[in-house]
């Protein structure tokens, strides 16, 4: 049983509703950038430790994964549009208490604050979408909807500097977080105005206990890896992490447990035996675990190591992100007819711009920006190529009743990776920086982006022929 609009509404209301949800998702997706550029200036201003600096970005991530699928759940329950005005005025709240944040250990605390409003909020975009577009206009929906997630990056990057250099009223780096205040309120006033009610969808519950132990679970596993430098790697945190690893792995045990009991799991237990599905979600993994930690270690690469001011170092990225948005409107089409051979080009392409940035700032004590930036739009084309089309081809053996289920699998899957990633690697170029220099972090940095793409591309290929078998 679907959700169904209490009323017709008519064409251009709609598309003013797109409008507004898609503004929500910009928000979201400029906010996930625009503290990257703003993480060094962060970490002077209040004086946090390296561990403090990447739970800043993992925490927001891990709340974000973990209760995506439970706020899907929710707009299920009591509507979309209720959960989705919920989800942006905490959203709201919550970016206000970051900008008002005194230390690291506050800062992070409202971001997993801020990062379970979102989880709130982001999944009641793509459910409007599929309400109120059925006809012949949802390819162009969906169309405008990939540009505005594609140029959320570049917003992000841009405005991220530019609000760090211009220092308006004397706010610095908080600024990055009030910006979203108002956008908020305007976004939460136009949903009240002339978003459709949409009734609850029956024989939907929710599985609070799926949602504390995959968190619970998470943070033991990625939660040492982001404080291991503050305590000199102390043998308690192995056990922390081997304590996270055992609680995960008997998530699936206790998702059996609860179908058995009526409930209905986080997610459709049928899945865990499509062969092709789970080495698909394994290719996505290590595609995100390079993917944020990338921008992490890129944007302190260039603004401790090589002193690259905040403003310039966020127009190199600039490039990169409109590359990527062009290759995502090639790529799609383009691995319509060739399948995943289109991803697998597109992961070459990465690791041969990470291997040209390598050389570049091998050869050269002080880079330029902009032959840095020109670099970096190789890798941001190849990106572009296996991010747009990847959750299409990880979901394609998918029997269309786990659609969305599966979609929610790889949506945790994928933000997952990303806080893995900015926890592992992070905290190797903070070792290596304080061993060393930041030029050498961001050399090991660039060998493991290497390392991961490759691995991602073998379960790609590792994909196609369970595909090809099933």
């Amino acid at each position: 049983m679907h959700q169904t609009v209490t009323k017709p509404i008519d064409s251009t209301r709609r598309w003013r509703v797109l409008a507004i949800v898609v503004a929500a998702q910009f928000m979201f997706g400029v906010d996930a950038f625009i503290v990257n550029v703003a993480i060094p200036t962060i970490a002077i201003d209040l004086h946090a430790s390296p561990a403090q600096v990447e739970s800043v970005i993992a925490i927001y991530l891990i709340a974000y994964a973990t209760l995506v699928v439970t706020g899907g759940r929710l707009g299920d329950i009591y509507g979309t549009k209720n959960v989705f005005l919920a989800g942006v005025l905490g959203f709201t709240v919550t970016s206000l208490w970051c900008g008002l944040a005194q230390s690291g250990f506050e800062l992070i605390i409202a971001r997993l604050a801020q990062g379970a409003t979102a989880a709130l909020m982001v999944p009641q975009v793509l459910a409007t979408l599929h309400l109120l577009f059925t006809d012949k206009t949802r390819s162009r929906a969906f169309a405008i909807y990939g540009v505005v997630l594609g140029l959320a990056g570049a917003a992000g990057f841009l405005l991220g500097g530019l609000l760090v250099t211009l220092d308006l009223a004397g706010t610095g780096w908080r600024s990055v977080f009030f910006v979203n205040v108002p956008c908020g309120l305007l976004i939460a006033a136009g949903a009240w105005r002339i978003m459709p009610s949409v009734p609850r969808r029956a024989g939907t519950k929710l599985d609070i206990k799926g949602s504390v132990v995959l968190f619970a679970g998470l943070l033991c596993l990625i939660g040492p890896l982001l404080f291991g430098h503050d305590v000199g790697w102390a043998p308690w945190l192995w056990a922390v992490m081997i304590g996270g690893g055992v609680i995960l792995a008997g998530f699936p045990k206790l998702e059996h447990a609860i179908a058995r009991g009526g409930g209905m799991p986080l997610i459709d237990l049928t899945l865990l035996v499509d062969a092709a599905f789970l080495r698909g979600l394994g290719a996505a993994f290590f595609f995100f675990v390079a993917n944020l930690s990338f921008y992490l270690v890129m944007t302190l690469f260039m603004q401790r190591g090589l002193k690259i001011p905040p403003l310039a170092a966020s127009l190199v990225f600039v490039p990169l992100a409109l590359a990527f948005v062009v290759a995502s409107r090639h790529s799609g089409a383009r691995a319509r007819h060739r399948g995943t051979k289109v991803l697998i080009e597109g992961c070459a392409l990465q690791i041969a711009g990470l291997a040209a940035l390598a050389l570049v700032a091998g050869c050269s004590d002080a880079p330029t920006p902009i032959a840095l930036a020109l670099i970096l739009l190789v890798f941001g084309y190849g990106q572009g190529m296996v991010m747009a089309p990847l959750s299409g081809a990880v979901l394609s053996t998918v029997r269309p009743a786990a659609a969305g289920s599966a979609s929610g699998m790889y949506g945790t899957t994928a933000q997952i990776g990303n806080a893995a990633g900015v926890a592992a690697i992070g905290a190797v170029f903070f070792a290596v920086e304080a061993l060393q220099s930041a030029r050498a972090g961001f050399f090991i940095s660039l060998a493991l982006f290497v390392t991961l793409i490759m691995i991602s591309a073998a379960f790609l290929t590792w994909m196609r022929r369970a595909a090809a078998r099933s």
